[in-house]
């Protein structure tokens, strides 16, 4: 098969800062054990698994919120992850006394300036999805944020003041779908837009928009993460070629490539370079008619994943 591999990959800068705070904390002796992380640092459990392994504790419960996470830690060091994280978590932990270190993403926190430089002389309306911890981190700026999720809410939006609305958005979602949003919002309302799709997420979906010719897309990357999943919808929709969403090598299925002749691989921005990297040289060495080369058990080691 002809292998096309999509630029850019590999973690982005935010993911990249989270990480090195993370491992540099795990190295500082100065630094309270253990370590918390309150959900996951990044949306990949495959970094979540590596940091289990050297005694980082991630919160994993969809069903808590993490201000109940919060209320279960009363010792050690808490970093928070790069979605951002809500005023009252941080304040819960200021409280108990625990050490916090911050990994927020630079993009996350341009997006809470512009809302609290607007929020006086605009209504602010936020695109996003429901209970993802950035959008939680948002909300929490304060109570005269109108969460929008879809074209439907766009649609049902009841202004609450005679101010103009600002609309800013989720940082890792599609262009596609916020411009649609706000240009359904343009029908009924006086409004000023502000893209808030980091750089990373961009780039990503724009090589995939531009994608060369092929079979098939293999997106890698995890099932919790958004800024991935749109990848693949992307492909779907845009480049009108069939996708699919593999968090490591141990999720392909050799059967997907007969009579593929053309596959071209992209990963989402909290993907270990190494992973793809395991993808693409796996890809590379298949052949459908030699089952010799099937075998999908991934070798990549812990520390491969974090660097």
């Amino acid at each position: 098969m002809i292998i096309n591999e999509l630029k850019p990959q590999g973690f982005c800068h935010g993911v990249a800062k989270a990480l090195k705070i993370v491992k540099d904390a795990i190295k500082d002796k100065n630094v309270k054990k253990p370590i918390y992380i309150l959900g996951l640092i990044v949306h990949n459990k495959k970094i979540k698994e590596a940091l289990d392994h050297y005694g980082v504790i991630s919160f994993d419960n969809p069903n808590m919120t993490r201000l109940e996470m919060a209320k279960k830690i009363n010792d050690g060091t808490v970093i928070l992850s790069a979605h951002g994280t809500s005023l009252a978590v941080k304040k819960m932990l200021e409280t108990k006394n625990i050490q916090v270190i911050d990994a927020t993403c630079s993009d996350v926190y341009k997006v809470h300036t512009q809302i609290l430089k607007n929020k006086d002389d605009y209504e602010i309306v936020y695109i996003g999805k429901k209970n993802h911890p950035e959008v939680e981190a948002v909300l929490s700026l304060t109570n005269d944020i109108t969460l929008v999720s879809s074209i439907s809410d766009a649609r049902k939006l009841k202004k609450r003041t005679k101010k103009p609305l600002y609309i800013t958005n989720q940082t890792t979602l599609s262009l596609f779908e916020v411009l649609t949003i706000v240009q359904e919002l343009k029908k009924k309302h006086q409004l000023i837009f502000n893209s808030d799709i980091c750089m990373a997420t961009t780039k990503r979906q724009g090589a995939v928009i531009e994608q060369p010719k092929a079979d098939l897309l293999i997106v890698v990357g995890d099932t919790y993460s958004s800024n991935t999943n749109k990848l693949k919808e992307v492909s779907e929709r845009d480049a009108k070629i069939k996708s699919y969403r593999v968090e490591s090598i141990s999720d392909i299925d050799p059967e997907w490539f007969k009579d593929v002749k053309i596959v071209n691989v992209t990963s989402g921005a909290s993907t270990s370079k190494a992973i793809t990297s395991e993808v693409i040289n796996y890809l590379k060495q298949f052949n459908y008619n030699d089952k010799s080369t099937w075998d999908n058990t991934s070798k990549v080691s812990y520390e491969e994943i974090l660097s």
